[in-house]
C-alpha cells in the first residue's frame, strides 16, 4: 500500500481541504491526511463512498456541512459514479456549484439514498433508507473543535479520548543503579560475594549500570479570563492521560497557586472544581511576570525545576512589566532543562509574538505549540518528550 501523505492523492487532498477552507469549513493539514488515508483504507468506488470518507474526516461540526456539500460538488462533482448519473465534467465556479446530495442515514434528513456492502451490489430501489452506525464518536465530532468552542459538558466528553494519551517527558540518570552484564561501574559487593566460590579470586566482575528515570513536569497555567477553557481542558488532560500522575501543577491569573494534591484520585469534574474554588483569581486578569517570580523564588529555583521540563500554558497577555517576565524567564531557563510553551494563538497563519509578555518570553522557550484542540495535543506530547516540532530558527526570526 502506497503512502497516502505522498503523490497525486496527497496533492488532491491537500487542494480539497485548502478549498473547504476558503469556503469556512475550518480543516487543517491533519484533516487532509486522514481523508488520504481514509481513501487509501476504503479505496471507494463510487462518488457516495468518496463523500462519506471525505466528510467524516473534515467535517466536525454540522453547520458546516452546507459549505462541505458545495465544494465537494465542485471538485468531485465530474466523476461518474455507478450509483447515480454522470456528473457534469465543467463544473461551475465553487459560489455557484450545486450541492452534492447527501446519503441520507436512516434517521437523516440531509439526502437520497446510500448503498454500502452487500446492498451496493444488490441495487436496491432509490430512496431506500439502509440503518447505518454512527459516523463517528463524539469524541471525534469534537476532536477538530477548539477548546473555547465547548461546552463544559462536551469538554467532559474528551475524557476517555484524552485516556489514550501518554504524558512523557526525557529521562535522566538516577543516583541509584541497576544490575548490569556491562555497566559502567563494579558492584564490590557481589564481585566479593561471588568470589568465595573462587578461593577469593574475583573471576567474574559483577557490574551496576545508573537507573534512568523520567524528568519531571512542572505546569504553570493561565486562569485568566481568555485562558479558562484551554486551562480545564489542559488540566484534564493531566488527570486523564497516563505518565501524568506525578506532575507538579500550578495555576496562575493574579496570584500563584498549587494544584498538585487536588488533582490526584480525583475524577475530572471534581478537579476542576476544587481548582476553581482554590485559585479565587480564576477567570480573572494576568501577571506573568509575578508568578513566575514567586515561583522561581519558593519553588523552581529551590529544586523543583532543576533538570524539570516546564510547560506554560499562556497566550502570553500580560497586565504586567514585559521586563520582568523576561528576567524570570532567563532565571527558569539557567535550572529547567526543557521550556515549553502552549499558546493558542499560534494556531493562526503568519502569527507573531508581539505582546508584550509573549515577546519576552519566545527566545527562553524550546517549543511553541498551539494545545487549541484534541487534534493539536499531539505536538505538545512530542514537545514534552524532547522531540522538535517547531524549527526554533524560525521562531526566533519571528521576534
Amino acid at each position: 500500500m502506497s503512502d497516502p501523505t505522498s503523490g497525486a492523492l496527497a496533492g488532491v487532498a491537500a487542494r480539497f481541504a485548502a478549498l473547504c477552507r476558503e469556503a469556512g469549513v475550518p480543516v487543517g493539514v491533519e484533516h487532509a491526511a486522514r481523508f488520504a488515508r481514509a481513501v487509501v483504507t476504503v479505496e471507494p468506488t463510487t462518488t457516495v463512498r468518496l463523500y462519506w470518507c471525505a466528510r467524516v474526516t473534515m467535517v466536525s461540526d454540522p453547520a458546516h456541512i452546507p459549505a462541505f456539500d458545495r465544494v465537494f460538488g465542485a471538485v468531485f462533482g465530474g466523476l461518474v459514479d455507478e450509483s447515480g448519473p454522470r456528473g457534469d465534467p465543467n463544473s461551475p465556479a465553487l459560489a455557484d456549484a450545486p450541492a452534492v446530495p447527501a446519503p441520507r442515514v436512516a434517521g437523516d434528513a440531509t439526502g437520497g439514498g446510500i448503498r454500502t456492502g452487500a446492498a451496493e451490489r444488490a441495487r436496491p430501489e432509490p430512496g431506500r433508507d439502509i440503518a447505518l452506525p454512527a459516523v463517528a464518536a463524539a469524541s471525534e465530532r469534537l476532536a477538530a473543535r477548539e477548546f473555547d468552542t465547548l461546552s463544559p459538558e462536551e469538554l467532559a466528553r474528551l475524557v476517555e479520548a484524552m485516556r489514550a494519551f501518554r504524558v512523557a517527558t526525557p529521562l535522566r540518570r538516577s543516583r541509584r543503579t541497576r544490575r548490569a552484564a556491562h555497566g559502567t561501574r563494579i558492584d564490590l559487593r557481589r564481585t566479593l560475594r561471588a568470589a568465595r566460590h573462587t578461593a577469593g579470586d574475583p573471576v567474574v566482575l559483577a557490574r551496576r549500570v545508573a537507573r534512568r528515570r523520567p524528568r519531571r513536569l512542572v505546569v504553570l497555567c493561565d486562569i485568566s479570563g481568555s485562558m479558562e477553557p484551554y486551562a480545564r481542558a489542559l488540566l484534564q488532560l493531566l488527570y486523564a492521560a497516563a505518565g501524568a500522575e506525578h506532575a507538579e501543577v500550578f495555576t496562575f491569573a493574579t496570584r500563584l497557586t498549587r494544584l498538585t494534591r487536588e488533582l490526584v484520585r480525583q475524577n475530572p469534574a471534581v478537579a476542576l472544581e476544587l481548582a476553581a474554588r482554590l485559585a479565587p483569581d480564576w477567570s480573572g486578569g494576568t501577571r506573568i511576570g509575578e508568578a513566575l517570580r514567586r515561583f522561581n523564588d519558593e519553588h523552581g529555583c529551590r529544586g523543583m525545576a532543576r533538570g524539570a521540563v516546564v510547560l506554560i500554558l499562556s497566550d502570553g497577555w500580560d497586565t504586567g512589566d514585559p521586563a520582568l517576565v523576561g528576567r524570570e524567564m532567563a532565571r527558569l531557563r539557567r535550572v529547567a532543562h526543557r521550556i515549553v510553551w502552549a499558546n493558542p494563538r499560534t494556531r493562526h497563519e503568519g502569527y507573531r509574538p508581539l505582546v508584550g509578555g509573549m515577546a519576552a518570553a519566545w527566545p527562553y522557550c524550546d517549543e511553541v505549540v498551539s494545545a487549541h484542540s484534541l487534534d493539536a495535543i499531539g505536538d505538545l506530547l512530542a514537545a514534552l518528550a524532547g522531540q522538535r516540532v517547531n524549527p526554533r530558527s524560525t521562531a526566533t526570526n519571528m521576534l
